[in-house]
């Protein structure tokens, strides 16, 4: 069995700004900072053979809590990074979205059709997240893992394993900051989410 925990990273500055985040590579909060002190509490006791993390701060320092008490070092991992929001990357979301009627309308009410101009499209991302996770899951077979990414990335990968069909994106809930997911791969590396 391969275990693999899966942590969104801390309250960061585009989550209370509402600005598109995706890319944008914005420090965390002093709530963000507070939530890594209860995550590093959380990981103590939890052994962890290596630890992956999405290229951008927040997602590194929510690496650095999970690791804060052990000796590991922290594996950059591009595949793990956020869905790139092209035109609206980094802009107030209200305000973008506003003059992007279809852009909104494919974001809130089909997200798998979701394509930004000079973007990432989200089925391209679903495919690229799925492809990274399970690629981990083998290369660290039999071991526990954990891996600091994104709400879209979580939201994609949780889609997938739930529902195995991109369609079904609207119907996954995005997950809080610091949320852990457990997912265990059998020996044949069939995915099972245990919380």
């Amino acid at each position: 069995m391969t275990e693999i925990y899966l942590v969104r990273h801390c309250e960061a500055l585009g989550n209370v700004s509402h600005i598109f985040q995706g890319t944008t590579d914005l420090d965390i909060t002093d709530s963000g900072a507070k939530q890594l002190s209860l995550l590093t509490k959380r990981f103590n006791n939890i052994n962890i053979d290596k630890v992956y993390s999405s290229p951008l701060i927040r997602t590194k320092k929510t690496a650095e809590a999970i690791i804060a008490n052990k000796q590991l070092n922290i594996n950059l991992c591009d595949g793990l990074i956020e869905i790139h929001g092209g035109i609206v990357e980094g802009k107030p979301v209200i305000e973008t979205f506003g003059k992007m009627p279809d852009l909104l309308d494919a974001w809130d009410n089909h997200p798998q059709d979701f394509a930004p101009e000079n973007g990432e499209k989200m089925v391209d991302a679903y495919a690229r997240i799925w492809n990274t996770v399970l690629s981990l899951a083998k290369e660290n077979c039999g071991k526990t893992i954990a891996l600091a990414t994104h709400g879209g990335v979580l939201r994609c990968l949780l889609c997938r394993l739930m529902f195995n069909d991109i369609n079904k994106l609207k119907d996954t809930p995005f997950s809080d900051n610091t949320a852990v997911t457990k997912l265990v791969f059998d020996d044949s590396f069939n995915p099972e989410i245990i919380f």
